[in-house]
C-alpha cells in the first residue's frame, strides 16, 4: 500500500510528490493543534482559590509587576494577547513608541500590528504554495523553497515597513510645518495671549496645512487643561514627535521657564533660527538636484543621441564590409 501511494504521488506530483504530501500533512496538523494551544483552560487549583475568596497577600510576596497592555473586555484579539504582543516591557514600549510616532495611538495598536504581520505572512505563504502547485512541472527544489519563503517573509515585514515609512513621513511633515507654527505662536504671545492660549490658537490655525502638527498641539493643550504638569506635557510632545527641532523647542521653553526669562524673546530667536534652517534645507535639496538628474540624463539622453550620430556610420560600415552597393 505504501509503495502504491508513493507511485501515485510521484506520477501525479513529480519526483518530489511524497515530500509535498508530507509537508501538507504537517501543515494540516499544525492548523489542527493551534486551537488547542490557543485555548486557555482554567487550572483546577486556581478555580478552588477563586471560590475560596480573596486573601490578604503575605508580606513575603512580591508586588504586582507593571502591566504591559490595557486590559479590555470584548475585542476578539484580547484572548490572543500573549501570542500577538511582546512580553518584554522594553520591547513593548519601543514598539508602542514607534506606532505613536507614526500616528497610531489606539490602545490595541501593538496587538493589531503583530496580528497584521501574522496574517500577511500566512496569506502570502499560502499564495506561494498555490503558485508552486500550479507550476510544479518545471520548478526545482530551490525555486520551490524560494517561491514559498520569500512571499512569507515579505508579508511578515510589510507592516513594519509601512509603519516606518509612515513615521518618517509624519516626522517630515512636523519639521516642515514647525517654523510657520513658531511664527504664529510668537505673534499670539506678543499680542498678549498666554502660552496655553497661543498653543490652542496655533493648533486651530495650522490644521488645514499641517494636520499632524495641529494634532500634537491640541494634545498638549488638552493635557495642560486636564492639570498635567506643563514640563512633562512638553517632554511627552517631543517624545511623540520624534523630531529634533521640536525637541530643541521644548528645551528652549523649559529653560526659559526655569530661569525666568521672557518666552517671547526666546521664541523670537528660535523662530529666526528655524527660518534659517528651513532655507538651508531648501538649498541643500536644490544642490542635490543636479546630481540626481545626472543618472536620468545619461540613461534617457545619451543613448538616443549616440544612435542618431553613430547609427548612419555603422550602417555604412556594415554595407561596405558586406560588399553591398551604397544607394
Amino acid at each position: 500500500m505504501i509503495n502504491t501511494a508513493m507511485d501515485f504521488l510521484t506520477t501525479r506530483l513529480g519526483p518530489l510528490g511524497p515530500l509535498y504530501a508530507i509537508g501538507l500533512f504537517g501543515f494540516l496538523l499544525v492548523l489542527g493543534t493551534l486551537p488547542l494551544l490557543l485555548q486557555k483552560k482554567t487550572d483546577p487549583v486556581d478555580r478552588i482559590k477563586a471560590q475560596a475568596g480573596p486573601k490578604a497577600k503575605k508580606p513575603t510576596e512580591q508586588p504586582d509587576q507593571p502591566k504591559l497592555r490595557f486590559q479590555e473586555k470584548g475585542p476578539n484579539l484580547d484572548k490572543f494577547a500573549a501570542f500577538l504582543e511582546p512580553q518584554d516591557q522594553k520591547t513593548f514600549s519601543a514598539t508602542r513608541l514607534k506606532l505613536i510616532q507614526a500616528g497610531y495611538r489606539s490602545k490595541n495598536a501593538v496587538r493589531t500590528m503583530h496580528f497584521a504581520q501574522f496574517a500577511l505572512a500566512l496569506g502570502f505563504l499560502f499564495l506561494g504554495v498555490i503558485y508552486v502547485l500550479l507550476n510544479m512541472s518545471w520548478m526545482t527544489l530551490q525555486s520551490t523553497l524560494m517561491a514559498i519563503i520569500i512571499p512569507g517573509g515579505a508579508g511578515y515585514y510589510l507592516p513594519v515597513y509601512w509603519v516606518e515609512r509612515r513615521r518618517q513621513t509624519r516626522q517630515q511633515n512636523l519639521t516642515e510645518g514647525f517654523p510657520d507654527a513658531l511664527d504664529l505662536m510668537l505673534v499670539c504671545i506678543e499680542a498678549g495671549q498666554s502660552l496655553d492660549q497661543a498653543i490652542q490658537r496655533v493648533a486651530t490655525e495650522i490644521r488645514p496645512g499641517y494636520p499632524d502638527l495641529a494634532e500634537e498641539f491640541e494634545i498638549v493643550a488638552s493635557e495642560v487643561k486636564a492639570g498635567k504638569d506643563r514640563v512633562n506635557v512638553l517632554r511627552d510632545m517631543a517624545e511623540r514627535a520624534g523630531s529634533q527641532d521640536i525637541s530643541a523647542f521644548v528645551t528652549v521653553l523649559i529653560q526659559s521657564a526655569s530661569f525666568g526669562t521672557s518666552i517671547s524673546e526666546a521664541l523670537r530667536v528660535y523662530a529666526a533660527e528655524m527660518r534659517d534652517k528651513r532655507v538651508m534645507r531648501a538649498e541643500e535639496k536644490a544642490n542635490k538636484l543636479p546630481t540626481k538628474l545626472t543618472l536620468g540624463t545619461m540613461m534617457f539622453t545619451l543613448p538616443p543621441l549616440l544612435v542618431i550620430l553613430i547609427g548612419p556610420s555603422i550602417y555604412d560600415i556594415y554595407l561596405t564590409l558586406s560588399g553591398a552597393k551604397l544607394p
